[in-house]
C-alpha cells in the first residue's frame, strides 16, 4: 500500500456551510436581475413564468448530474432562459445573455455561505503534512469561476494545487473520472489520497469505488444503504475540526 501523498476535499457543507435561506435569496436576485435585463429589451414575462424556468433549469441539470455528468455554466444560462422562452437565446444580444449569466453566478457574493470555522486551520495542518491538497466539488448553481474567486478573497486559494469543478470537466461526482483525474493532476496514486466530505454517495462511495481513502463528515447525510461496504468510509468525524487529526493518524497509521 502506497503511504498517503495527497488529501482531497469537498465544498459544500464541508469546507463551506450553506442553508436554504441563503439559496432561495441567491435564487431570487437570479431572476431579478434576468427580469431586469430582459426588460431593457421590452421583453417583459411574467415573474411567476420566470421562477417556473428557473425551476425547470434545475430540474434539468439534475437529471443530468444523476447520469455523473453535468453542463457548463453557460449551458445552464442558456437553458434557463430557453425555458422563459423557446429558442430565446438565439434573439438575445450578446451582451445581454452575458448580464444574466453575471448576475446568475454573483448572487453568491451577495448571499455566500461561511467557511466552516475550522476551514483555514484544517488546510495548514494538511499542507503542514507535506501532502498535496485538491479540490473535488459538483457546482450547482453556481460556477467555478466564482468559487475560485471567493477562495481568493478569503486567502484560501493558496492551499490547493488542484482545483476540480463539475461543471468545467463536465463531470460529476461520484463518477469515477472526476476523482481519478483529480488524483492524477496532483501526481498522485488512489490508494495514496485521502477524500474528504459530507456526502456519503458523492464523496465515500465516489472515492471508494476508486481505490481511494475517505474520511465521512457526519451529520448532513445517511448512507441510502448502511450494508453497502462502498459506503463505510475508513473514518468518520462529526466536524471539520476532526478532519486533521483523522488524516494524521492515516498517514501515520
Amino acid at each position: 500500500m502506497n503511504a498517503i501523498t495527497a488529501v482531497t476535499f469537498d465544498l459544500w457543507q464541508t469546507l463551506i456551510l450553506d442553508n436554504r435561506e441563503l439559496g432561495l435569496q441567491r435564487a431570487q436576485v437570479r431572476l431579478d436581475g434576468a427580469q431586469a435585463s430582459l426588460a431593457g429589451l421590452g421583453i417583459e414575462p411574467d415573474p411567476d413564468h420566470i421562477r417556473e424556468a428557473y425551476r425547470g433549469c434545475y430540474r434539468a441539470c439534475r437529471a443530468v448530474r444523476d447520469t455523473n455528468k453535468d453542463v457548463s455554466f453557460r449551458s445552464q444560462v442558456e437553458i434557463f432562459i430557453n425555458l422563459i422562452e423557446d429558442g430565446l437565446v438565439n434573439r438575445l444580444p450578446e451582451p445581454t445573455i452575458a448580464a444574466i449569466e453575471r448576475v446568475y453566478a454573483d448572487s453568491f457574493f451577495d448571499y455566500p455561505p461561511r467557511f466552516h470555522d475550522a476551514a483555514r486551520d484544517t488546510l495548514e495542518s494538511v499542507h503542514g503534512m507535506g501532502l498535496r491538497i485538491g479540490l473535488i466539488s459538483n457546482t450547482g448553481m453556481t460556477p467555478g469561476y466564482t468559487f475560485r474567486e471567493f477562495l481568493r478573497r478569503h486567502n484560501l486559494l493558496g492551499y490547493f494545487d488542484v482545483l476540480t469543478f463539475s461543471d468545467e470537466v463536465l463531470l460529476a461526482k461520484p463518477s469515477d473520472e472526476i476523482f481519478l483525474m483529480t488524483v492524477k493532476s496532483l501526481a498522485a496514486q488512489p490508494d495514496a489520497t485521502i477524500h474528504v466530505g459530507d456526502h456519503v454517495t458523492n464523496d465515500v462511495v465516489g472515492a471508494n469505488r476508486v481505490g481511494m481513502k475517505s474520511i465521512w463528515i457526519r451529520g448532513f447525510y445517511e448512507p441510502a444503504d448502511p450494508n453497502d461496504p462502498d459506503s463505510q468510509a475508513d473514518a468518520a468525524v462529526d466536524d471539520l475540526s476532526g478532519v486533521a487529526d483523522a488524516v494524521h493518524r492515516m498517514v501515520n497509521g
